[in-house]
C-alpha cells in the first residue's frame, strides 16, 4: 500500500489544483483572528487590517480578518465531495483595544460563514487546553466584579456537505470495515469534550516561522481523520503549517493535500512529514498497546469478548472490529517537488497468545492476546 502527500505553496482562497468534489475530508486549524501573533498574516491578505488595528478598531479588524477566511471556506465547500466532512479547530480571542477588554467569538463567526456557503453543522467538540498556572486569571484577582473567566478551551467545528456519505461498492465497504476503530476508542473519541490532549510546544529553528505557527498536537487530527474518513481517502488542510495534518493522514493510511502561503513553513512542513515515520509507527503501536490494556482490564473484571480480530487474533467487543487493519508506515520518501510517498508494512509483526492459529482467530475470544 502507498499513500501520497502533496504540498502546494499557495493561497487556499484559490485551490485551483484541486478539482470539484475530489476531497473526502478537511481537517485544519486556521490563523485565529484577533490573536496578535497572526495580525501580520491577516494584514498581508488585507492591508486595511493593519490600519484599523493601529487606530484600535477591534470590531472592524475582526470583521476584516474573517473576511479573509470566508473565501477559504467557500473553496473548501467546492472541493469537498458530497457527504464529505470538514473539521475546523478554532479558538476565540480576548484582547484589549483602546482600553476596552472583550471577547472576539471566532468559533461563532466561522460557523456562521460555513453555514452561509452551504455546510450542514454537526455537533462540535470542545477541546479543553487547561493550564495550572497561578497567574492565568485575568482582571482584578480576587475582587468582584472586574475579573474575567480564563479561556482554556478551543472548538473543533464539524460540518458536512450535503447528506450523509454512503458506501455502495464492495471495495468502499471493505475499506470502511478495515478503517474501523476500537470500541473503547469510539466511546472516548465521540465525546463532545476532549480533556486528555495537551497543546504542543513550537520547537522550530526558524524563529519567525515559529511565531506564525501554532500547530495542534498530532492526536487531534489523527482522531478526526480516523473518525470521519476511511483508508485511501484524501484529506485536505488549507492551512498546512508544519504539516501535522499530513502526518496524521499518513499515520492513518490516508492521502493528503496541504496548502500553505508561507514559503518557510512549506519547507518546514515538508521536512516534518519526511521525518515522521518513527512518530507515525509509535502512534499506531500505541493504539494496539492501549487496546490490549483494555482487553486485559475487561477480562480481569470478568467480562467476556464475543469476537476476535481476524488479522491479529486479539479480542474485540464489536463484530465490525474483526476486520480492522492497522497499517504501519515503513518508509516516507520524497517522490518529486512537493510530493511525498509513504509505504506500509503488511502487518504489525503478528499477534499471538502462543496458541492462536489463523483459523482459531475466527472464533469468539475471551481473553487477552499479546502483541509481538
Amino acid at each position: 500500500m502507498i499513500t501520497t502527500h502533496r504540498i502546494y505553496h499557495g493561497d487556499a482562497t484559490q485551490m485551483a489544483a484541486i478539482g470539484d468534489g475530489s476531497i473526502d475530508l478537511v481537517v485544519t486549524s486556521p490563523p485565529y483572528p484577533m490573536i496578535a501573533m497572526w495580525d501580520q498574516v491577516f494584514a498581508v491578505g488585507d492591508p486595511r487590517i493593519g490600519h484599523v488595528l493601529a487606530v484600535g478598531d477591534g470590531s472592524t479588524a475582526f470583521a476584516l480578518m474573517h473576511g479573509c477566511l470566508d473565501a477559504v471556506w467557500a473553496e473548501t465547500f467546492r472541493v469537498l465531495r458530497p457527504g464529505g466532512i470538514a473539521c475546523i479547530n478554532i479558538g476565540d480571542a480576548t484582547r484589549t483595544m483602546q482600553g476596552d477588554f472583550r471577547l472576539y467569538p471566532n468559533h461563532a463567526r466561522v460557523l456562521s460563514a460555513l453555514m452561509a456557503v452551504g455546510f450542514t453543522p454537526l455537533p462540535d467538540i470542545l477541546w479543553r487546553k487547561q493550564t495550572n498556572s497561578p497567574t492565568k486569571f485575568m482582571g482584578s484577582g480576587v475582587l468582584p466584579a472586574g475579573a474575567y473567566v480564563t479561556l482554556e478551551h478551543e472548538y473543533i467545528l464539524i460540518v458536512r456537505k450535503g447528506p450523509k456519505r454512503v458506501f455502495v461498492s464492495p471495495e468502499d465497504r471493505r475499506r470502511r470495515r478495515e478503517s474501523s476503530f476500537f470500541w473503547e476508542e469510539r466511546n472516548h473519541w465521540f465525546s463532545d469534550v476532549w480533556m486528555d490532549v495537551k497543546g504542543t510546544t513550537q520547537n522550530l529553528a526558524d524563529r519567525e516561522a515559529r511565531q506564525r505557527s501554532a500547530a495542534y498536537p498530532l492526536e487531534i487530527p489523527y482522531r478526526l481523520i480516523s473518525m470521519f474518513s476511511v483508508k485511501g481517502d484524501v484529506v485536505l488542510d488549507p492551512f498546512l503549517g508544519t504539516g501535522t495534518t499530513s502526518i496524521a493522514a499518513l499515520t492513518a493510511a490516508r492521502n493528503s493535500i496541504g496548502y500553505e502561503l508561507d514559503e518557510a513553513l512549506c519547507r518546514i512542513g515538508e521536512a516534518s512529514i519526511l521525518a515522521s515515520a518513527p512518530q507515525a509507527r509509535a502512534c499506531v503501536e500505541g493504539r494496539v498497546r492501549a487496546h490490549l490494556d483494555f482487553v486485559s482490564n475487561r477480562t480481569s473484571a470478568g467480562k467476556q469478548f464475543r469476537h476476535r480480530n481476524r488479522h491479529y487474533g486479539f479480542a474485540v467487543v464489536a463484530e465490525s472490529e474483526s476486520d480492522l487493519v492497522l497499517d504501519l508506515p515503513s518508509s516516507v520518501s520524497r517522490a518529486g517537488p512537493g510530493l511525498i510517498e509513504v509505504s506500509y508494512a503488511e502487518d504489525l509483526g503478528g499477534v499471538s497468545d502462543g496458541q492462536t492459529s489463523p483459523h482459531e482467530a475466527e472464533k469468539p475470544a475471551t481473553g487477552q492476546q499479546t502483541f509481538l
